[in-house]
């Protein structure tokens, strides 16, 4: 009935449903069409959603709404989204929103360029609606949830907060990705041991299929150079993957 409020309780799976409706998603796209599909399956999983059609424009709502991820096309017009990805990151207060990118450009080194920027996932157009809000949700996921094994890991000079999803090295903060960071506290939690590259991609990019083993070593040599001398701490273990060495 109109202007009856049920106090039901809300069971966990309504719960989750509530809390993703609370994030924002921008969808930077100059296809309208493209546009349209994204911004219906996400609103219809309980998103909302703000679009822009180019680059500049992108940049200004991402600075304005500071959305809690963004869609980013990689052929833009004025800015591309590439560049798009450079500024974002280079700004203190975009520098930590997700970035999924999406291109028609099936080359790798398309890809690959877009992880190095900062981009924390991509996809290939054309794509599976069903697929991206499912990546959209993961990557969300693993942004917002807080970490039960340990709230805070000091080794050395190297200190990471789960909490406040932050990374100090020698006093300094570290600049890291969402995704950089789910990846450096998995292989600090798990020091010690060796994390093949199947193993990460199922355990920080929740992929159920191995896709491309190269988005880890891609990712990696980001946190290295971002971590400087406490990059040490994670060896290559060669043919396998990677291990956090106390």
């Amino acid at each position: 009935m109109k202007g009856v409020i049920f106090d039901t309780p809300v069971n966990p799976v309504q719960r989750k449903q509530l809390d993703y409706m609370k994030q924002k998603i921008l969808v930077v796209d100059d296809e309208p069409d493209a546009v349209e599909l994204i911004e219906f399956n996400l609103i219809g999983a309980g998103f909302e959603v703000i679009t822009a059609e180019d680059g500049t424009e992108a940049v200004k709502k991402a600075r304005r709404s500071l959305p809690d991820l963004i869609l980013l096309d990689l052929m833009l017009p004025e800015v591309d989204g590439l560049e798009v990805c450079k500024i974002l990151r280079r700004d203190p207060a975009t520098s930590g929103i997700p970035i999924i990118m999406l291109t028609a450009k099936a080359a790798e080194i398309d890809r690959v360029l877009g992880l190095e920027l900062g981009a924390d996932d991509y996809v290939t157009k054309p794509f599976s609606p069903r697929e991206l809000v499912l990546r959209v949700k993961n990557l969300l996921t693993r942004r917002n949830s807080a970490t039960e094994v340990a709230k805070k890991i000091q080794i050395g000079d190297l200190i990471v907060d789960m909490d406040r999803h932050l990374v100090w090295v020698r006093g300094k903060v570290v600049d890291l990705t969402a995704t950089e960071f789910r990846l450096l506290s998995l292989l600090a939690q798990r020091r010690g041991r060796v994390q093949s590259r199947e193993q990460l991609l199922q355990d920080v990019w929740h992929y159920d299929s191995i896709i491309d083993t190269r988005t880890v070593d891609t990712h990696m040599r980001r946190l290295r150079e971002k971590l400087g001398k406490a990059a040490d701490f994670l060896q290559t273990v060669r043919g396998v993957g990677y291990r956090f060495m106390d």
